[in-house]
């Protein structure tokens, strides 16, 4: 999973994507990672890898990853060249999400771009300038298309409708995600689109350590939740500053401390991967031995066999069935073996839909 950050200068967006590289794990240890300087790899928190490893001693745990790629503050006007302008944007159009920082915290000693707070507006200007960037990106598709369309104008022409409509949109400051028309089917060429408006939002409302002890009254963090809400978007409360402090810490146990001091069981760091999960419809299913134990990620109601695909390419061609059990059983059963004897070891083929926290083992045959 990947999560582009965006926001306004002096919102947090440095101080949460700082915490975030200092918790995160060492890229060299997945392969064909090159991290540059504006991305940070971590791992996806899962005690069930924990669990399992404690059952069956692997040589390697590996957890599932997320990526996060951090681009610079933007600012009224950055599409017109304002600031550092709006080119840093290609590296979010790859992303599965986007997390948008916004500032609900008064401070005089730092600044804000627009001289207030107000969330809403922050939000709003970050959304036009997103806009503007993939109004730049529609009317390129549509310059490409118009001379494909030359060779068979019926064909193209509901995709060329479409665009149309998707370019008046946007120019009227509209988020891709709030289009009513769908993309026309079998038009891979608008699926590739890859809007930045279009795209999932977590909106990430960073409060001080007085407003994030109050949340549930925040007037700015209520104001927040309550636009995404009404856009089918996902709101997270979370203090940067602290999670700095958090991600610090040595040890486990300190952090652990340090969040029960707060009356919190998980760092804001968690429930942002948390939460991106749950937006993105994502799901771990896991593989149990003594050489790994392993967590992979994949989208809810994936079947086993594409599942397997996740693993090897191989794996997916020759499925031949996949034997499944229940983490939580195969910890109260205590071996995998002890599992089969009371049966509760599935067989399961081709059409069977893979489940939150399965283990499996793929039999294939290539």
């Amino acid at each position: 999973m990947k999560l582009g950050i965006v926001g306004l200068p002096n919102v947090g967006k440095s101080t949460l994507f700082n915490a975030i590289t200092n918790a995160g794990v060492d890229a060299a240890n997945y392969p064909f990672c090159t991290i540059e300087p504006n991305q940070g790899i971590v791992e996806v928190p899962d005690k069930r890898l924990d669990l399992l490893a404690e059952l069956y001693h692997p040589k390697k745990v590996t957890h599932a990853t997320v990526e996060f790629v951090d681009i610079a503050g933007l600012v009224k006007g950055a599409s017109k060249g304002e600031g550092l302008g709006n080119k840093f944007l290609s590296h979010i159009r790859s992303t599965d999400a986007i997390c948008h920082v916004v500032r609900c915290f008064e401070n005089p000693d730092i600044t804000h771009v627009d001289g207030s707070i107000d969330p809403l507006r922050d939000i709003a200007t970050i959304d036009l300038e997103l806009c503007m960037s993939d109004l730049e990106a529609a009317e390129r598709a549509l310059e490409k298309l118009n001379k494909t369309a030359k060779a068979n104008p019926k064909k193209y022409e509901p995709e060329l409708i479409w665009l149309k409509g998707m370019i008046d949109w946007l120019n009227g400051g509209k988020t891709a995600r709030t289009y009513p028309d769908p993309v026309p089917e079998d038009s891979e060429s608008l699926r590739d689109l890859s809007l930045l408006t279009a795209m999932p939002v977590i909106y990430v409302a960073n409060m001080d350590e007085e407003g994030f002890v109050d949340r549930d009254t925040n007037p700015m963090y209520l104001a927040v939740k309550e636009h995404a809400e009404k856009e089918g978007a996902a709101a997270l409360p979370i203090c940067a500053e602290m999670e700095q402090e958090i991600a610090a810490l040595d040890s486990p146990d300190e952090q652990k401390e340090f969040l029960e001091t707060l009356g919190l069981e998980e760092s804001g760091l968690n429930r942002l991967i948390r939460a991106s999960y749950s937006l993105l419809g994502l799901m771990s299913f896991l593989t149990a031995g003594e050489p790994e134990v392993r967590a992979w990620t994949i989208k809810n109601g994936t079947p086993a066999p594409q599942a397997a695909g996740k693993i090897h390419s191989d794996i997916e061609r020759g499925f031949i069935r996949a034997e499944v059990i229940n983490y939580q059983q195969l910890l109260d059963c205590g071996s995998l073996a002890a599992a089969r004897e009371k049966g509760l070891v599935r067989s399961e083929g081709k059409e069977y839909v893979m489940r939150d926290g399965d283990v499996v083992l793929f039999r294939f045959n290539v």
